[in-house]
């Protein structure tokens, strides 16, 4: 059965704080060291969704979250307002069916009503899963940074994928809409 997708809530917080330690602590999704605390993740949380960036939520029928995504800023400078970056983790229990995919298709979707024109996932290497899914999106490679991370005791390559949203660049954007008024 496909995940439901919500707005993600504060609430939440506390499953995202999980499933991100998760992934800080075993894997190589991302390159931070040590699981921030759940008042540092609702203050990630507050930064990301007070700028009008989507943060959403996969969960199931009983309302358990499987996983979540959100778009944010690549570069603060203005010029790169029509840029997002996305970032997409899944509960360990909710891998390989899907919730992935599906939390980023809804993601790209949501960004592009949003105004913005291209998104970039910024990949460890070694996450195939996470190329995979952004492959399977639409995504494709950007460029690649060998060494960029050390983590677990090895050097981690970086991977940048990118996926045009809405009229990318064939068109001006709209500088009194969001994303323009940023």
């Amino acid at each position: 059965m496909a995940p439901i997708i919500r707005d993600a809530t504060p609430e939440d917080m506390s499953s995202v704080t999980s499933i991100y330690a998760q992934a800080v602590l075993q894997e190589t999704a991302s390159y931070e060291l040590d699981p921030p605390a759940l008042d540092e993740m609702l203050a990630r949380f507050t930064a990301i969704t007070s700028k009008g960036y989507p943060y959403i939520a996969a969960v199931d029928e009983a309302d358990h979250l499987l996983g979540y995504a959100y778009a944010s800023a690549f570069r603060t400078r203005p010029g790169y307002r029509w840029l997002v970056e996305d970032s997409v983790y899944v509960a360990e229990a909710a891998r390989g069916i899907g919730v992935g995919k599906t939390l980023l298709q809804a993601l790209v979707t949501r960004c592009e009503a949003l105004g913005f024109r291209q998104m970039v996932g910024v990949v460890g290497a070694a996450s195939e899963a996470s190329v995979a899914v952004h492959r399977t999106c639409g995504f494709t490679f950007a460029g690649r940074l060998d060494g960029t991370g050390f983590k677990h005791g090895l050097w981690l390559d970086t991977i940048f994928m990118q996926r045009p949203l809405g009229e990318a660049q064939t068109t001006k954007p709209d500088l009194n809409a969001y994303p323009g008024t940023l």
